[in-house]
């Protein structure tokens, strides 16, 4: 039975759409690392909604849910030749999750900054399948359903997503660990302290730098703890004397938005596991920063 009111009205339509719009916007989000693009997913679903004779639609959210996905696979594939030409490294677009903690999702997973990023490795449709699977929860007879493949496959495409991370990623720490370690981190880097730094990153950290050609971040990845030590001391001059940090959530974990006068211009994010930060991640691009700062005063 289909649940809800009159079927064709579109006050009806209204409603289905904005109950499955937080969901929505967590599957797009995921597949896509990025806020812009998943609002235009949003759009192109809601358009295509008004547009479907709803009265055969039996379950609206199953509906939307399907549409939704198969548009941001298709937005995902020409994202992946979009940054071929993106100027340095390219991180998802961080949203603040002090408001919605999950965005959607009945578990927090695939959200942190470092899995978005991992994540990028796989093809589109390994991804949305470990999107759904994990964060989701949805059954494999529906992940295959929506991606139009068979149970099995649906199965080996999280598979490999699970392996990916696996050997990619160690164990993250506490939030609490999190930032005390952030801090120990950010302290030295103010000061240029070369064995505090040292002290701190792991042996294979890589540091990130997200500005799309914009002056002041490295356009390539800094790898090995020698070499990101070393550049945090030589940066730290140029960089953290007129520079403020703030305190932050950003994709559920601690951040520091830093910023030079009253203008941000970096948000820090960092993976960190037992062992010390794995990776920094240090999100400088206007047009990413921008609409995050934004949606910490509401």
């Amino acid at each position: 039975m289909r649940a809800g009111g009159r079927p064709g009205t579109l006050d009806q339509a209204t409603k289905d759409f904005l109950s499955a719009r937080p969901q929505l916007f967590g599957i797009a989000y995921r597949v896509l690392g990025s806020a812009a693009e998943a609002e235009d997913v949003l759009q192109e679903t809601w358009v295509r909604w008004q547009n479907t004779d709803r009265a055969k639609v039996r379950e609206p959210a199953a509906f939307l849910t399907t549409v939704a996905t198969r548009l941001a696979i298709n937005l995902a594939r020409s994202a992946r030749v979009r940054r071929e030409s993106y100027v340095g490294p390219w991180l998802p677009e961080p949203v603040d999750t002090t408001q919605d903690p999950q965005l959607g999702a009945e578990r927090a997973e695939a959200l942190e900054m470092a899995v978005l990023l991992l994540l990028e490795k796989l093809n589109p449709v390994e991804r949305t399948a470990y999107v759904l699977r994990e964060a989701f929860d949805y059954p494999y007879a529906r992940v295959a359903e929506i991606l139009e493949t068979t149970e099995a496959n649906a199965r080996q495409l999280v598979s490999r997503g699970r392996r990916h991370l696996a050997a990619e990623r160690k164990e993250p720490v506490s939030p609490t660990a999190h930032r005390r370690l952030l801090e120990v981190f950010l302290s030295a880097a103010r000061t240029g302290d070369l064995s505090v730094l040292e002290d701190v990153l792991t042996a294979d950290v890589v540091s990130y730098s997200d500005g799309n050609g914009i002056r002041g971040a490295s356009r390539i990845p800094v790898t090995g703890r020698p070499h990101v030590s070393r550049y945090l001391v030589a940066f730290a001059p140029r960089f953290w004397p007129r520079a403020e940090t703030r305190w932050v959530e950003a994709n559920g974990r601690p951040a520091a938005l830093v910023s030079s006068g009253e203008q941000p211009v970096a948000l820090l994010t960092a993976d960190i596991s037992a062992d010390g930060i794995d990776r920094l991640m240090w999100v400088m691009n206007p047009a990413k920063l921008a609409p995050y700062v934004a949606s910490l005063s509401g």
